[in-house]
């Protein structure tokens, strides 16, 4: 199997942490990104700092990180096969109480993030008349739960599921597949120790662990034929709730 280059971005901890290991420990080259240098250069440490790993420093939200992503993939390793849009925030907050600075965060980290980030990998997809996007949602946009208030950050992931359709689409004549996988709730940091209390929300009374997630993300880049489609890793949250 060709090895690819791949970047993950959020990739300090967490599902981006894991899909960056998945991918190197199977040979591939990847490109670390986080807007926290600390933890990004911790996170290269733990994965080893080797021959195959390179970071970058920044914002997604700025279109200027992922020109810089291109950039470094292109200098260290030669092409841009495989990006992981993962960087992403999450936060409950009832509806009536969001302003609109609150919902900026949002918008700006998730869907602007994926956004340009993919803006700036699809010049050279097309160059290279393959690659992959793949895009991190939830399966909260077509399943809401009423005691989850969270239309902000669910607002955002719908945008992405409805870009990933429309890249898909638009890029497909070039050879270009974007999908989006949408994680139940994992064992992250973005979580505390009491998120096991809510395992009954999948139909497999457990939390997710990060890498089940990296095992899709990882089985629909090396898949040439899988595109435009939002594939749930969530213990079957998606279809409904064990209570």
């Amino acid at each position: 199997m060709k090895k690819q280059t791949v970047i993950v971005t959020g990739a300090s901890s967490g599902i981006g942490l894991e899909v960056a290991r998945y991918f190197l420990d199977r040979g591939d080259h990847v490109i670390i990104n986080s807007k926290t240098e600390s933890k990004l250069k911790e996170t290269y440490q733990k994965l080893g700092a080797g021959e195959n790993l390179a970071m970058v420093v920044g914002d997604v939200a700025d279109k200027l990180t992922g020109e810089a992503l291109v950039k470094t993939a292109l200098e260290k390793f030669g092409s841009v096969d495989v990006l992981v849009n993962n960087a992403g925030i999450y936060d409950n907050k009832p509806f009536l109480e969001v302003t609109e600075e609150y919902l900026d965060q949002f918008l700006n980290t998730n869907l602007k993030g994926t956004f340009f980030t993919s803006q700036a990998v699809i010049p050279q997809m097309i160059k290279q008349r393959d690659g992959v996007i793949i895009n991190i949602g939830t399966p909260l946009v077509d399943h809401a739960i009423a005691q989850s208030p969270s239309t902000a950050p669910i607002s955002s992931k719908g945008a992405i599921h409805a870009l990933t359709r429309q890249l898909a689409a638009e890029f497909g004549k070039d050879n270009i597949r974007v999908n989006t996988v949408a994680p139940g709730l994992i064992r992250t940091p973005m979580h505390n120790e009491t998120i096991d209390n809510n395992s009954g929300v999948h139909l497999i009374t457990r939390i997710g662990e990060p890498a089940e997630v990296a095992q899709m993300i990882h089985a629909i880049a090396k898949n040439k034929f899988v595109s435009g489609a939002i594939i749930n890793v969530d213990g079957g949250m998606g279809a409904g709730h064990n209570v």
